[in-house]
């Protein structure tokens, strides 16, 4: 398993709007992608900061991600800056031990 996370900051839209686009356009087009397990969707709105933690069923899950027309949606969106990701790989035992893989 993989695990990335991503941050950014919202740039001319509110969070209600941000909020709004979540629950109608993008976490409906993230339900299929092939491969992830999971999205948290984060917000920190004293920052100004949000994003998501995504569980991947591996690597390769991830980089075929990389390559979609979503991916590109997302990095090129007009109302999210400073975007930044990060992945890691999962640690599988302990993480079984503190029930983070069901």
């Amino acid at each position: 398993m993989h695990i990335q996370i991503v941050h950014f900051n919202l740039n001319g839209i509110t969070q209600s709007e941000y909020e709004q686009a979540c629950e109608t356009q993008f976490a409906p087009a993230f339900r299929d992608v092939p491969g992830l397990l999971s999205k948290v969707w984060l917000s920190d709105p004293a920052t100004n900061t949000y994003g998501g933690v995504y569980t991947w069923r591996d690597r390769a899950a991830m980089d075929e991600y990389f390559q979609s027309p979503l991916f590109q949606a997302v990095a090129s969106h007009p109302n999210f800056a400073n975007i930044t990701s990060r992945d890691f790989e999962v640690l599988e035992q302990p993480t079984r031990v503190t029930r983070g893989i069901v």
